[in-house]
């Protein structure tokens, strides 16, 4: 299963997934899309990139229907973003030595997370890390260079996904 997502012309943020026949809304980096993906810029990287598994909260909502690897998210699940260190766009347990940003969530955001295999093999210092497929913000609001669909959206598409499938993300249009 190929996602493809193409950048809307504005604003820089917000695009559309075509996935199964389907055209869905979705959010991406604040500062649109980029070849050169790199850690901060607040861009979604550009190219097709597998989907390693899905992580979710279990005290949130059931299981998501996938044939990705599941796992459960716990209270002290970060994921390294410090390009200095050995744990970089890797999972981490907290408290963290280094930069780490939170996978436990109060705002819902991450109550389905499809960890991307971006940057992740071999990891690139400062290539850019955490980037997800994940729940979007009221109104679609801009990521830090994740992809987020709405819920019902994802939880839909992620059941159609399994090890061959793929997100992939188109330059912006010109």
């Amino acid at each position: 299963m190929m996602l493809t997502v193409e950048p809307a012309r504005t604003p820089a943020h917000r695009g559309h997934i075509a996935v199964g026949g389907r055209v869905l809304a979705c959010a991406i980096g604040r500062n649109g899309v980029r070849a050169d993906k790199r850690e901060g810029d607040g861009c979604t990287p550009v190219g097709a990139f597998p989907l390693r598994r899905v992580m979710y909260r279990a005290d949130r909502l059931a299981a998501p229907r996938t044939r990705l690897p599941l796992t459960i998210i716990r209270p002290d699940d970060g994921w390294c973003d410090a390009p200095d260190d050995a744990a970089y766009n890797r999972p981490v347990t907290l408290p963290n030595a280094s930069r780490a940003e939170r996978l436990w969530r109060e705002d819902r955001l991450y109550d389905v997370i499809v960890i991307v295999g971006h940057n992740d093999d071999p990891v690139v210092p400062g290539a850019g890390s955490a980037i997800f497929l994940h729940v979007a913000a009221d109104g679609y609001g801009p990521t830090e260079g994740c992809v987020t669909l709405a819920l019902p959206d994802l939880l839909d598409v992620l059941a159609d996904c399994g090890p061959d499938s793929r997100l992939n993300v188109q330059s912006a249009a010109v």
